[in-house]
């Protein structure tokens, strides 16, 4: 393959990779936004419930409390009241009944305050008009084009901004009278800071007409009876002090603490409610993240708050939600409710982890298969490069035997030649020579490719290893004395039987002392040894050559690679006799390793499990 297609591949599969990358970071992002999202409505909907709770706690604990006050009162002051039994029987009986309208007219209140409560948290604009409004400008769509929405971001605060909507009349027409007591609202639909659409929503009234009325008439009646009694009595509270004798203004404590707006704002707030109502109601909601609370007044100091970070710049950081607490007094609201979470982005990441995880698999897997393409790129185009030097070699090393018969074989057809025998027999041998390092050439391919095809018939029989080098050595002797070199045998193992086959194990032993020949700069000088280590053999032929770099005895064991010898090709070969070596090694249950340095030789050492320590193992 050619550099510039394997460099428009890795092009393109790194913009597809990056692709992927660029979709998987926008998808994470989006979703990032969407929890954050619903983190932010289920807080604001944990506050909303939480100041509604709140609120009708506070109504609830007073009513009793004023119950238990009134109760204690009544027990304490009805010896003081048999004078007059009569005329306080009637009045506890209108007093009992407007007791009983009032929690009447309570209950209906809390009914008409859920069902507000629920339109306003659906519908957060809505905005309250009177019928008589409603009945001229809304009812009537004709003059709906009269009515104005002021639209307004009020800065509560740094970190809280209030939107309020003011429905005006753009001008004034003659107003139509009330039909109902009913409470409208008006819900303004926004986009982009106007009103673009309007609905109107109808409750119940905010207070019992009927009861009203009855509870008007009672007190009344009650005013009436007091006058004809007690000169300088105007209520009831004035007419148990004239009967216990005690002073006016200590019963209008009573009836001034009834006011709930007046009492202070830090007495109204129970901080451990809150906190646990607060929690209680993020529970609900599957939020579980530490948070920190603030209670401001209406004067924005603070009345409560949790531990601060000490940097101001954190604090501007956090997430931030607040809510008005007794939105309902008359008047504005006393006090402001704000809670933010110091550790909101990590929250939303343990959120998405369940999403985070299959996608950095899925990352990790197309890198890897990534990196894996490459690999067998690179891989590839190595061992074409190398099958390509391997024909070479293979070439070269048939084109000089076929030489050297061709001009024998011409030679023996001249007729002077052909007649002395002793010239025609040396021809002859020649001939058988050359035919005999074709076969070995042949069979060394062979033997290769039967290795790869896993073909290669192994015949199993026990082999004495001693004597196997040394005849191995032996048949060698020749080789060596031709190229000048020194050979040392150092025969030291006791215990040398093995069992594998006889035919591979001398290919092994020839083709690394044929190496070490081959690769000697000089006159080559030669050491062959066996030991005996523990259960097995260890057999190391070593040479004081040319050695290997750390790179290149990484790679001698790879078929076709060939140590490179600059621009002298003394060095004849294939590349494959190492390769043949490791796998027969393996095939024999052996293990081979290589100690080399560049320049100072090279130690091949080889270890066979002996016969007998197998036969234990088995």
């Amino acid at each position: 393959m050619k550099k510039r297609s394997i460099s428009l591949i890795i092009w393109l599969m790194s913009i597809a990779l990056l692709g992927v990358m660029a979709m998987q970071y926008y998808f994470v992002r989006e979703s990032y936004k969407q929890k954050s999202q619903l983190f932010d409505e289920a807080v604001k909907a944990s506050l909303t419930a939480v100041s509604g709770k709140i609120e009708k706690r506070e109504i609830v604990e007073f009513a009793q409390e004023q119950e238990r006050i009134s109760q204690q009162k009544y027990k304490a002051d009805q010896e003081k009241r048999q004078r007059k039994e009569e005329l306080l029987a009637q009045q506890i009986k209108i007093q009992e009944r407007i007791k009983k309208l009032q929690i009447q007219q309570f209950d209906y209140q809390q009914q008409y305050k859920e069902y507000e409560d629920d339109l306003k948290a659906r519908y957060p604009n809505a905005i309250f008009v009177n019928n008589s409004f409603y009945e001229t400008y809304i009812k009537r769509k004709r003059y709906q084009d009269l009515i104005n929405f002021d639209v307004r971001a009020e800065q509560v605060d740094e970190d809280f901004v209030d939107t309020r909507i003011e429905l005006t009349a753009k001008k004034q027409i003659p107003m139509v009278p009330a039909r109902d007591d009913s409470t409208r609202f008006v819900i303004p639909h926004i986009r982009s800071g106007r009103v673009y659409a309007i609905q109107t929503a109808a409750l119940i009234a905010r207070v019992d007409a009927k009861i009203a009325f009855e509870l008007h008439a009672l007190e009344q009646e009650l005013i009436r009876l007091n006058s004809q009694q007690f000169a300088g009595a105007e209520n009831l509270f004035d007419t148990l002090a004239i009967i216990g004798g005690k002073s006016r203004h200590i019963l209008q404590d009573v009836e001034f603490g009834m006011e709930l707006a007046k009492r202070p704002f830090r007495d109204r707030v129970n901080i451990q409610y809150l906190k646990l109502e607060l929690e209680a109601e993020l529970a609900k909601r599957e939020i579980y993240a530490p948070f920190n609370i603030e209670v401001r007044d209406n004067q924005l100091a603070i009345v409560y708050e949790t531990m601060r970070s000490k940097s101001p710049k954190a604090d501007t950081n956090v997430a931030r939600y607040s809510t008005k607490l007794f939105e309902n007094d008359l008047g504005s609201s006393p006090g402001l409710f704000s809670v933010y979470f110091p550790n909101k982005s990590s929250v939303i990441r343990d959120r998405m982890s369940y999403l985070m995880l299959p996608m950095f698999a899925l990352l990790a897997l197309l890198i890897g298969a990534f990196a894996y393409t490459l690999t067998i790129i690179f891989r590839q185009k190595k061992i074409s490069e190398m099958k390509t030097d391997f024909m070479n070699n293979m070439t070269h090393e048939f084109k000089t035997p076929v030489a050297t018969i061709m001009i024998a074989s011409e030679s023996l057809r001249d007729p002077e030649i052909a007649s002395d025998e002793k010239r025609v027999n040396r021809l002859a041998n020649i001939i058988y020579e050359e035919n005999v390092r074709l076969g070995n050439h042949i069979e060394r391919v062979l033997n290769i490719a039967r290795l790869e095809k896993e073909n290669l018939k192994m015949e199993m029989v026990d082999v004495r290893l001693n004597a196997l080098v040394v005849g191995v050595l032996d048949s060698m002797q020749l080789q060596l004395q031709k190229a000048g070199g020194a050979l040392q045998m150092d025969i030291e193992a006791m215990d040398d039987l093995v069992t594998g086959d006889e035919l591979h194990l001398s290919n092994v032993f020839f083709n690394l002392v044929d190496n070490a020949i081959k690769y000697s700069s000089g006159a080559p000088d030669i050491t062959v040894k066996t030991i005996n280590v523990r259960h097995s053999i260890v057999i190391t032929v070593a040479d004081k050559g040319m050695g290997m770099t750390k790179d290149q005895k990484e790679k001698i064991f790879d078929q076709f690679y060939r140590i490179p010898t600059g621009n002298v090709h003394n060095v004849k070969g294939f590349g494959l006799g190492l390769s043949y070596v490791n796998d027969i090694v393996k095939r024999l249950n052996g293990k081979i390793q290589v100690k080399s340095e560049k320049d100072k030789g090279t130690v091949f050492e080889l270890s066979f499990p002996l016969k007998n320590q197998k036969i234990e193992n088995q």
